[in-house]
């Protein structure tokens, strides 16, 4: 029998409220999915104003940091063509990316969730997912 922790509806809000806060300062309206351990949505906002294109996206993200159990840029490099994972993307019917702004949330050194944030440029995104994540790390940890 195994017994794992995992992210709860609480802490998944958490994440999303800081993500939204730090897209609101940065101005750029953003989507943000929040994910169980194993990919499974918890909770989701679609900030005013954020691209209905960008949903999945954002979903996607969160999706692929939980189940690589790294961020995502930082897989990116590897997928590249002549690199050993490239074409990986077009694996797990299309729930694959590289693309940066989907991070793990880990809790005891294990991963229990994971963010996507999605609408703004690749760095923007990047940069609201790791800012909710680091927050996590600093209430959870």
């Amino acid at each position: 029998m195994l017994t794992k922790q995992t992210l709860g509806y609480e802490a998944a809000e958490k994440v999303a409220s800081w993500a939204a806060e730090k897209a609101a300062q940065m101005g750029v309206p953003q989507n943000i999915a929040v994910v169980d351990d194993a990919g499974h949505l918890i909770t989701f906002r679609r900030m005013d104003g954020a691209k209905f294109f960008s949903i999945e996206i954002a979903m996607t993200k969160a999706y692929a940091a939980a189940g690589l159990r790294v961020a995502t840029h930082v897989v990116a490099p590897k997928t590249q063509p002549g690199m050993p994972g490239y074409g990986a993307q077009a694996l797990n019917r299309g729930k694959f990316t590289t693309l940066g702004g989907g991070f793990p949330l880990v809790f005891n050194g294990a991963v229990v969730g994971a963010i996507g944030v999605s609408s703004g440029t690749v760095e923007q995104d990047t940069e609201v997912a790791e800012y909710a994540a680091r927050r996590f790390n600093e209430e959870f940890q």
